[in-house]
């Protein structure tokens, strides 16, 4: 069974012909050739999908109020492990770690995807961590964009307190130079961060501050005061209708982030023995006693939100809008790099894409934005061959989606349990 990666429904009884790293043919098992010294794997029951485009990846993992540990042993195997064949960081917290990766992952010395490797977060004053730099003047925020540019940098990603003035200049010195930039913003809302020609936004409806009572320009105001705002609207009103319309009008893609924000909603996900397992010891029990915590606080407005950003998701899909999917493995540590892709697919079925849907949106739509669709991204012949074989048929039940058997990057075929097997009490510390 194939399902391309296009949206459409799955195909059934084909074969797949790798060559050289490439999809040299697809087509029915009973009239697509195959060349005689080709090794065959018949797999009757299995599904073949295309290697996911994750574009909200981390490579850092949270390890105490504002730090970041990175994950270089654990997140490239969890990632491709789980049949991610591609990421974009989406902010480094170590630039020149995540530099030596994606070398180290290209020359083959550790498994790994394909990485896309984001800026430093371009923040203004005000930042929640020291591991970030606080951009004084858009001169600086210029200054930023080309010395990463020149180091290597892949895109750019501008955080929660830059100020309208150096997200602009930010913006023309990332286009002057032939890359893109998204932003997870607070101070700027979205409609004005369209306006100014950002291409990307993060984390959808939730963290847009355009609707906040008494907002000041460059300003982020107070998360509650803003989550009251989104809550007293709905998604078919015409507030939330105008900036659907202008962010397609102005070709702005949105990342749907649905675990991080899942994590706040008491109860949710289910507890995981395998994501469990993967954490180091001190990383598991972090992780439990702040999710035992999380239903003392409100969370009958945080899983309002969560059913807010959804149908915003949709209702943004459904009018044009380029939808992109990663999991953000933030938060208090509850979403891991690979098991976090599992979710987010899950939930954007349970937010009302089908599955075919869901699993276009995490694979050709990112490749799309990445200005790699004519070689990833779909299961089509004269594509590298980055495929995902799962036990199951996920177009009927979206989490067949974690019975990952093997993994091909670029032809090559990785085991995905010794993966898994390989990071067991690693996260969160390596």
């Amino acid at each position: 069974r194939v399902i391309d990666g296009l949206g459409g429904p799955p195909k059934e009884d084909q074969t797949v012909v790798v060559v050289a790293g490439m999809i040299h043919a697809v087509g029915d098992a009973l009239t697509t050739p195959v060349p005689h010294e080709a090794e065959i794997f018949n797999r009757q029951g299995y599904t073949v999908l295309p290697g996911m485009v994750g574009m909200h990846d981390h490579i850092f993992y949270p390890a105490g109020p504002g730090h970041y540990n990175t994950l270089e042993f654990s997140a490239p195997r969890l990632y491709l492990a789980a049949g991610v064949t591609t990421i974009r960081t989406t902010g480094g917290m170590e630039p020149y770690a995540e530099l030596n990766l994606k070398r180290a992952i290209n020359e083959g010395r550790i498994p790994g995807p394909a990485m896309h490797v984001t800026s430093p977060y371009l923040e203004g004053p005000g930042a929640f961590t020291l591991q970030m730099h606080e951009l004084e003047s858009p001169e600086e925020a210029r200054q930023m964009v080309a010395y990463w540019a020149d180091v290597g940098i892949d895109d750019f990603k501008a955080y929660t307190n830059i100020t309208r003035a150096q997200l602009s200049a930010a913006i023309e010195e990332v286009h002057r130079r032939g890359k893109k930039i998204t932003g997870h913003l607070c101070s700027i809302g979205f409609r004005e961060a369209a306006a100014l020609g950002i291409d990307n936004l993060e984390h959808g409806l939730v963290v847009n501050t355009e609707f906040a009572p008494g907002k000041e320009p460059d300003v982020c105001p107070p998360s509650g005061v803003n989550r009251r705002a989104l809550l007293s609207l709905e998604v078919s009103g015409e507030e939330i209708q105008e900036t659907i319309r202008q962010l397609v009008a102005n070709e702005v893609a949105i990342t749907s982030t649905l675990p991080v924000f899942e994590i706040s909603v008491p109860g949710r996900p289910p507890v995981e023995p395998l994501i469990l397992e993967a954490m180091a010891p001190d990383a598991r029990e972090a992780y439990l006693t702040r999710r035992a915590r999380v239903g003392s606080g409100d969370g009958t407005q945080a899983e309002a939100l969560l059913k807010l950003e959804m149908a915003f998701e949709l209702a943004f899909a459904r009018a044009g809008g380029l939808l992109l999917a990663g999991p953000d493995p933030t938060g208090y540590g509850g979403v891991l790099p690979g098991f976090g892709n599992f979710r987010e697919l899950e939930l954007l079925v349970e937010a009302g894409f089908s599955p075919a849907e869901a699993i276009s949106i995490a694979t050709h739509n990112g490749a799309v934005y990445l200005g790699r669709e004519h070689r990833i991204g779909s299961v089509e012949p004269g594509k590298q061959a980055d495929l995902v074989l799962v036990d199951g048929d996920p177009s009927k039940d979206i989490s067949a989606i974690r019975r990952v058997q093997i993994v091909f990057k670029a032809g090559v075929g990785y085991d995905s349990a010794r993966l898994f097997q390989a990071v067991k009490g690693t996260v969160g510390v390596r």
